[in-house]
């Protein structure tokens, strides 16, 4: 019998980091208590770590961001239906 595999919300995961990060109690006993494995901690502590900087970014931050993939998104879709435009209408011609 396959054990399915156990998701963890980001809301948790964050908590459970900064737990890590505060060093209040071991990363051990993190585990124990959310029932995580430790090295899986370890690499949501570093995640966080790595991630903090642009908590405080001043630059295009997330919704420049968001802007900015939602913009080449509709490109790319423009140029797909473009492209199958033009190969409908070669095919038509007898090119």
């Amino acid at each position: 019998m396959k054990k399915t595999r156990r998701k963890i919300e980001a809301a948790l995961k964050a908590k459970i980091a900064l737990e890590a990060l505060r060093e209040q109690s071991t990363v051990t006993d993190l585990a124990q208590r959310y029932q995580v494995h430790v090295n899986q901690i370890y690499a949501w502590k570093k995640q966080l770590q790595d991630q903090a900087v642009r908590a405080f970014d001043a630059g295009a931050g997330r919704d420049g961001e968001a802007a900015h993939e939602l913009e080449v998104e509709k490109l790319h879709a423009k140029i797909g239906q473009l492209t199958v435009e033009r190969d409908f209408l070669a095919r038509r011609s007898g090119r």
